[in-house]
């Protein structure tokens, strides 16, 4: 027997949008499009001079650690029990490859530094350097563990997510084309960092989200609560960093980047990392929200735009319970060494805090977490707006209201059978055994 056409959505089917929707997006959206199309053509660096400075190698090549010589260090008497090691390598690369050099003393301490034989590492080349010194020892060579990941991590995403999991790889590789060959090189050019940081992370967020979840109502409206976000969180950053008067020089890389980068506005540096730190977790929160929005409405249809939104909120009101946590963690785990030093010194923790290093992370952890805040009922509530308009059957069409269940007909277990010359009718042989049974 056939089935009967059914109007109803399945739960998790995101249905087309209707015009009303498409236009209400379209007017949201295209300012914020248009500003960053913009923003990219003023703020393209164009050619930056990236030559090495301040004694970087111009070019670095993998070595094989082949013999490794120990004693004292240069310098220090045998019993003071300092210990070095003097390396040689084989070139396995470069214009010297095969050639064996002696490499500078290393010192010893630690297992991760202690150099031995059959080791990969990665020598700098300094061809202007005099005879014998044209080789240093600059890292270990870390390429297949790093690769080994990458392919379990790749694995792990395609397996879980299928198609969506490749969608959302692409988005991550463009997200590392747009911060390699846009933000980085408009810094290093002089440009505005929280203006490149800014215009960067609409990129990446348009391309991310729509190679991820397509290009539909459901993740415009998650791009909207992302962007509208994320200019809260540049004003948050750069009011407070104005009030707090940081200096940008709170790290070894801002004080190098002083000398070798001079046009690099530092302040405004600090600025860009707090948006583009704060990305990451808000398109998470956005997607969430509004996932959360279309699955409820297609669950219950009949819930009214007030009832969806509280559902709706109370889920992400569980999600930004621990999303916070995590961001705060996030920044606390990359200073963990910097808390170390400040706990070893006895300092409290109002000195502390008060330290431009560690007041740095505070207003990047806070601003960053406001802005996540905010991004929930936002979104939320423009979600609400569109799933309440979009059609869940044709576009610009809602499906009727389910009418009240009817009671299926009655169906005889046996014909009607009727008695010649009795005017009664029986509608079945058992009524009719019943019936004769009674007359008896």
């Amino acid at each position: 027997m056939a089935e009967p056409p059914s109007h109803a959505h399945a739960v998790g089917d995101r249905g087309p949008s209707s015009p009303r929707a498409r236009r209400m997006l379209a007017v949201l959206v295209v300012p914020f499009l248009v500003a960053t199309g913009l923003g990219v053509v003023a703020l393209w660096p164009g050619d930056v001079d990236q030559a090495p400075v301040l004694g970087a190698p111009q070019e670095q090549f993998d070595a094989e650690v082949v013999a490794v010589e120990r004693g004292p260090c240069t310098g220090t008497p045998p019993d003071a029990g300092v210990r070095c090691s003097r390396p040689r390598a084989m070139l396995l690369e470069g214009p010297d490859e095969g050639e064996v050099v002696d490499l500078q003393e290393q010192s010893d301490v630690g297992a991760a530094l202690r150099l031995e034989r059959g080791d990969t590492i990665v020598l700098g080349y300094f061809p202007d350097a005099g005879a014998g010194f044209e080789y240093s020892f600059a890292d270990r060579e870390r390429g297949a563990p790093l690769v080994a990941l990458a392919a379990i991590f790749v694995v792990a995403v395609i397996g879980l997510g299928r198609w969506k999991g490749l969608r959302a790889l692409l988005g991550l590789g463009t997200s590392l084309v747009v911060l390699t060959t846009f933000v980085l090189p408009a810094i290093l050019a002089g440009a505005n960092p929280l203006a490149v940081a800014l215009v960067g992370s609409a990129v990446i967020a348009t391309f991310a989200l729509y190679l991820a979840h397509g290009l539909n109502a459901w993740t415009t409206t998650a791009l909207v609560g992302t962007l509208a976000s994320l200019a809260l969180v540049g004003v948050l950053g750069s009011v407070f960093v104005d009030a707090a008067r940081f200096s940008g020089l709170a790290n070894e890389e801002a004080s190098f980047l002083q000398v070798t980068a001079g046009q690099v506005d530092l302040r405004g540096l600090l600025l860009g990392g707090i948006v583009i730190g704060a990305l990451g977790v808000l398109d998470d929160v956005t997607v969430t929200q509004v996932s959360a929005v279309w699955e409820l409405h297609a669950a219950k249809p009949d819930y009214g735009r007030w009832d969806l939104y509280r559902a709706a909120l109370r889920i992400g009101r569980d999600h930004i319970a621990s999303t916070v946590n995590t961001l705060v963690l996030a920044y606390a785990g990359a200073s963990l060494p910097l808390f170390l030093l400040f706990t070893q010194a006895d300092q409290s923790l109002a000195d502390v805090v008060n330290g431009e290093s560690v007041a740095v992370e505070v207003v990047r952890a806070l601003a960053g977490s406001v802005g996540l805040v905010a991004s929930v009922p936002l979104t939320t509530a423009l979600a609400v707006l569109v799933a309440g308009t979009a059609a869940p059957g044709r576009p610009g069409e809602a499906d009727p209201p389910p009418s009240s269940p009817q009671p299926a007909p009655e169906v005889d277990p046996e014909p009607v059978r009727a008695i010649p010359g009795d005017p009664r009718r029986y509608r079945s042989r058992r009524e009719e055994r019943f019936w004769e049974g009674a007359d008896q």
